[in-house]
């Protein structure tokens, strides 16, 4: 198609002139959502959770936890046991474990219990691999019914998929939990900063 070269200098007016009177026409015009769709919830009026477990060493606990949405802070200490300020040369008969601080309108404890179950060997007794002790058994402790019935039936679940070995996870109320000197903390992420 040959374009008329005098009547170009008349079309590109008129085509701005329809373009915005198309751009005001709210029927014909086209929206665009809202990039935010709502206003973000402060966190600090959000209820966070709190999960311990004891899966072997805890340096390898924290990390896989820590990965998680919804999980906005692990650290790594000692429960489970009567030595009353235990250290990581002296632990007496706690275990190595992970304190979970999570977000459960993202994360829920169930979903917590998978990652628990899916990254140890819950059949091995007193250890994990290479890791062998009393302060690397798998425990996982609860606050309250609810979680001390979501751990049991999660534990039958377990068991249920191998009957020649029987599931060596104990299941406790959290008595306390002792945090790790300072140098155990994110160890895996000062080792392998990558992983942030």
């Amino acid at each position: 198609m040959k374009v008329d070269k005098s009547n170009s200098s008349f079309l590109s007016p008129l085509l701005c002139i329809t373009i915005i009177l198309l751009a005001l026409n709210p029927v014909v015009s086209i929206r665009f959502p809202d990039r935010i769709p709502e206003v973000p919830k402060d966190p600090s009026n959000q209820p966070l959770q709190t999960a311990v477990f004891a899966l072997g060493s805890f340096w390898r606990s924290e990390a896989a936890f820590g990965c998680l949405n919804g999980v906005v802070r692990t650290s790594v200490g000692y429960a489970g046991g009567s030595k009353p300020n235990p250290e990581y040369r002296s632990l007496g008969d706690n275990a190595e474990c992970v304190q979970v601080e999570y977000d459960p309108e993202v994360i829920g404890f169930r979903q917590l219990l998978e990652v628990f179950w899916s990254n140890h060997d819950s059949r091995q007794v007193f250890g994990q691999g290479p890791d062998v002790g009393n302060q690397y058994r798998s425990i996982i402790f609860t606050s309250g019914t609810e979680e001390s019935r979501l751990a049991a039936v999660s534990k039958e679940r377990e068991q249920s998929k191998s009957k020649s070995s029987i599931v060596t996870t104990q299941i406790q109320q959290l008595e306390a939990f002792h945090p790790a000197e300072p140098e155990h903390q994110k160890f895996e992420l000062k080792r392998n900063p990558f992983l942030l």
